[in-house]
């Protein structure tokens, strides 16, 4: 079988590809052509478009970049009507895959969406597009099932991908040797938001001297950017090694996103943190309909980890609750919130059992 895959950022790359593994499992004739990742092309995908070129942020930065979106849009439609993929497996970023998805339904093509966007955060009326033109709906959040099955679209919960993510990766060698316990910088993935981040994050380093702070490089960013922001600082950063950092860490500042998740999932105590251009947040805030805005507290419905939005993500505020989770009985009550939340979550094998109801799906 022919499958085209569209993942518009890193950990739609990193999902995607393990999919691909276990596709390949159950189809050994599979071919694949993706718009993602070096991970999915080092599956043997053919690399269409690198979601380096398609990663823009915020309201403000899409009208901006509104032309190069069209043109994009327009070139993998081009793709797909040429290459004629057996089925369209789609992976978050809405505001691209369902204009795809739209058009490859049009074109008869068999639409899967594996990892569902947002849309019960914000615009929840696009689940009746969605209802319309995907066939199979692969949900990773338990409350995602739900949600879909009251307006009627066909849904299956398979888990979440970044359990078997984790599984897989390999301890190696510490990050880096220090004798100071180590407090992780994630600062995101966009230069958008690490140029916001980043500064912030580090404007409390001199309040810690007795820990190492260490910045998670994003693949997606050349080492020269990182230099201009730390020019001055005399802080450590890794590149691809995001999950052993995390590993050997004893706290963790955090930009909301998937890494919120993945922080807890490694039981690292961390600091939920977020600042966006203010034109860009006063629409959002307008928009989205959910309490929290980390993956963590969304899944526990309850606020399990502290998120500084913001007003609120000032240096005062960081240092306060950074140093609360270092020590005592507000640490000790986040390592066991995270265990239940492993336990929401459903288990290993979200890669496998996406993969099998992909192959059902093809078949008549």
């Amino acid at each position: 079988m022919n499958y085209y895959i569209i993942a518009g950022e890193a950990s739609g790359d990193l999902h995607s590809s393990n999919l691909m593994k276990e596709l390949k499992k159950l189809d050994e004739s599979a071919t694949f052509r993706c718009w993602g990742g070096d991970l999915m092309k080092e599956q043997g995908a053919v690399l269409v478009k690198h979601y380096r070129e398609l990663a823009f942020m915020g309201f403000t930065e899409v009208l901006l970049n509104l032309r190069t979106i069209m043109m994009n849009i327009e070139l993998c439609k081009r793709d797909i009507q040429q290459h004629k993929p057996d089925i369209l497996i789609l992976v978050d970023y809405p505001g691209f895959n369902l204009r795809i998805a739209e058009f490859a339904k049009r074109k008869g093509i068999k639409v899967v969406y594996y990892i569902s966007p947002q849309i019960w955060a914000w615009k929840q009326s696009r689940v009746h597009k969605i209802k319309r033109i995907v066939d199979k709906m692969l949900v990773i959040l338990p409350f995602e099932k739900e949600f879909y099955k009251r307006f009627g679209v066909d849904v299956e919960f398979v888990g979440h991908p970044l359990l078997d993510a984790i599984a897989a990766s390999q301890s190696s060698n510490p990050v880096v040797e220090s004798e100071k316990p180590i407090i992780a910088l994630l600062p995101g993935s966009r230069k958008q938001e690490i140029t916001q981040m980043l500064p912030l994050m580090l404007s409390v380093k001199e309040k810690f001297k007795n820990y190492q702070f260490v910045v998670a490089g994003a693949p997606s960013q050349a080492p020269e950017f990182y230099e201009k922001i730390l020019s001055a600082e005399d802080v450590k950063i890794v590149y691809n090694r995001t999950y052993d950092l995390l590993r050997q860490s004893y706290a963790a500042l955090v930009t909301s996103g998937t890494a919120t998740l993945e922080t807890a999932l490694f039981g690292v105590p961390e600091v939920v943190c977020y600042k966006g251009g203010k034109l860009s947040f006063g629409i959002a805030k307008q928009l989205v309909k959910v309490k929290y805005i980390s993956l963590v507290n969304l899944i526990m419905d309850k606020p399990v980890v502290t998120e500084l939005i913001q007003e609120g993500l000032t240096t005062n505020n960081i240092q306060a609750e950074l140093t609360r989770i270092l020590t005592g009985s507000a640490r000790s009550q986040l390592i066991g919130d995270y265990k239940e939340l492993k336990q929401k979550l459903g288990g290993a094998g979200a890669s496998k059992k996406a993969a099998e109801s992909i192959i059902r799906s093809l078949k008549p």
